[in-house]
């Protein structure tokens, strides 16, 4: 891996994504902002970053099914969801489709440095204000 870890981000809200970028732009190689999953596919391809900060519900292709589809396609990123979603069953859709992050979407500026650096290390990180044991 490069000095700092290459970052993929993923949302469809324009705002999002440099919030995100602002939030890692100390430590971290921002290689590529995209705003749907059918491109993401294509980046994370073209890019190869070490970690991918995926939004789970966009229109079309769906953060869960990029996660899973990546997954397939043998790559090697690691998964950071970002995400207003709180509820156990997409916390735990989440885990199952390979992601070691997930943030929520208010805590992104406090929360997603560390769990970028946390999945680019192959640690697991789960927002605080949602219960550890669900990740």
């Amino acid at each position: 891996m490069s000095e700092h870890p290459r970052v993929l981000l993923v949302d469809d809200n324009v705002d999002m994504l440099d919030t995100a970028a602002a939030a890692l732009s100390s430590g971290f190689e921002i290689v590529g902002a995209v705003k749907d999953g059918r491109t993401a596919l294509e980046a994370a391809d073209r890019l190869q970053p070490d970690v991918i900060v995926l939004d789970i519900s966009m229109p079309g292709m769906g953060g869960l099914e990029v996660a899973k589809r990546l997954k397939v396609a043998g790559s090697t990123a690691a998964v950071v969801f970002l995400t207003i979603h709180d509820d156990e069953e997409v916390v735990r859709a989440a885990k199952d489709a390979g992601g070691l992050g997930y943030v929520l979407k208010p805590r992104l500026v406090s929360e997603l440095p560390q769990a970028t650096l946390e999945a680019s290390e192959g640690r697991r990180f789960i927002s605080t204000r949602l219960p550890s044991s669900l990740w």
